[in-house]
Order: structure tokens, then sequence, then C-alpha cells
């Protein structure tokens, strides 16, 4: 459930509001390529060329990137082998009735797992919040750190590290390490979410467009000073605040260096992506 985004006193979630979205886009007039996945971008003259995964190709003078990020993963072999047999990646809402009545625990300190935990609370008899800091304050809002405190069956577990863990088919059990002592104990669990933060989608984009560390794209002024070769805006033409080394593209949401992993501005940036556009074409 979304709850901090405005007009939604009651929340909504993520389903709901991307088909609601979607909704929206198409009477306005967007058109959709369903079941296909962007595979590479170039620029040829004052085109820009977006390779689609069955081949094709879609010609614009604008591309909007807003591709997002997908979860990190726990790195442990035993519970990777359960994937989607107890452990998942993400707050599954549809898993979460299966589970009532049964111990249930999630990995992660931020907002999502703090949601996480609060919807399966409603199921399970007990959710574990495993954090490896040793607050919550440092990245969980306030009001959603209140609903945990006083929800009578969500214990929070701080330093911990899942290490471990097993079953016959299903996850039955995982090992868990107390960073501050190093001891590690063995629990029952009937399911495992794991929201641990998250990588850009960026790895189909071409050198031009220009990355930090992670894998987030650069954008504005955080580009760096020195303009890559196929960079022709010239001196009079820096980038604009949402605009990538490669200019015509733009970056929005999570996929972008710096952004403030929210829904409500990641709907900003696309609002503000998209009048750049049109001052990106208006000048070309």
């Amino acid at each position: 459930m979304i709850r901090n985004y405005l007009g939604f006193a009651q929340g909504i979630s993520g389903q709901e509001l991307a088909y609601q979205a979607s909704r929206q886009a198409s009477l306005f007039g967007a058109r959709f390529r369903l079941m296909r996945s962007a595979t590479g971008i170039r620029r040829e003259e004052e085109r820009l060329h977006v390779t689609l995964s069955d081949g094709t190709e879609v010609r614009a003078r604008a591309v909007i990137v807003a591709t997002g990020a997908a979860y990190r993963r726990l790195g442990v072999p035993e519970l990777e082998a359960l994937n989607g047999a107890g452990v998942f990646y993400g707050a599954a809402t549809t898993e979460a009735r299966a589970l009532e009545e049964q111990e249930v625990y999630v990995v992660g300190g931020a907002n999502s797992a703090g949601q996480a935990a609060v919807h399966l609370s409603k199921y399970a008899s007990n959710v574990t919040l495993l954090v490896r800091g040793d607050s919550l304050e440092a990245s969980m809002s306030d009001y959603l750190i209140r609903v945990i405190e006083d929800a009578e069956n969500i214990r929070v577990r701080l330093h911990a590290r899942v290490v471990g863990g097993g079953g016959e088919g299903r996850l039955e059990r995982l090992a868990l390490q107390d960073s501050a002592s190093g001891l590690v104990a063995t629990v029952e669990a009937a399911a495992l979410f794991v929201l641990i933060g998250a990588e850009p989608r960026t790895g189909w984009l071409p050198d031009e467009i220009t990355r930090d560390q992670r894998g987030f794209i650069l954008t504005g002024g955080d580009l760096p000073k020195g303009r890559p070769p196929t960079d022709r805006r010239g001196p009079k033409r820096p980038a604009m605040p949402l605009e990538t080394s490669m200019p015509g593209v733009f970056a929005t949401g999570d996929v972008r260096h710096g952004s403030v992993k929210r829904v409500a501005s990641a709907v900003g940036e696309g609002s503000v992506a998209v009048r750049m556009v049109h001052e990106h074409l208006g000048g070309t």
C-alpha cells in the first residue's frame, strides 16, 4: 500500500495505481508496446533509435528513460534455491493470505520493508522485521515507525543478518546472525520477504549515457563537465535538469541518480521531463 501519495487518504496499492495510470495514458493517446523490453539506444543524426527485444526499432526525437530499479538479492545460495517457495523479493501481496497463523520474516529497514511488514501482520501470527542497522529512524518514515510500534504482532530485530536457511522444497527455517555479537541462531520461518534496496535497470544503456558507480543515470548538473563526443549541444546548450549525457534522452524516477525514491516525486519528475521534451523539440 502506498500511503504517502497525495489524494489517497486510505492508501492505494501499486498495482491499482499503475492500472489507473495506464488507462489515463491510453485516453491521452499513448501507445504501448507490451511484452517487449528495450535492449539498446543510439543516436543517428537527429533521431534516436531504441532497439526492442523482438528485434524491432522505435525512432524518436526524444526518449524518457523511466525503467526504475530491481530489488537487490540476498546472495545466500540456500535461499536463492527457494525463490518463490517461501522466499520472495518484494512485497508479494498475493502470498499474504496463505501465511495465516505462521511465522514470517521481512528483511530491510526502509519504507518498503515497513509497509510489507504491516500488510503481512494482518495475516501472519508474527512478523519479524530484520534490520542490519541500529535503528529505523534513519531510513523509515516516522508515521510508519509508529504503525509498527503499535502493532502487537510485529517485532523489530536490529543488527540482524540472514546468513542461511533451508527446507524440504519450501522455506522452513532461517539462520540469523547478530552482527554485534556474531552469534548465529536458527529460527522457524514460513516465509521471507526481502526488501534491501534496489539496483537500477540500466544495463541495456550505451556507454554514452553516463551513470554513477552504482549504475544510476546522471542528469543535468550531476553530469561531469567534460561532455562525451556524442554531445552536440554546443557551448550555449547545457543539459537540462533531467537530461542525460545523450541529448534528447531524459531520465526520471528511481533510475535517476539522486532521485528521492518516492512515488510522488517520480510522478512529478515525469511531468517535468515532458515539459523539457517540449523545450528540446522546440530547439531542434
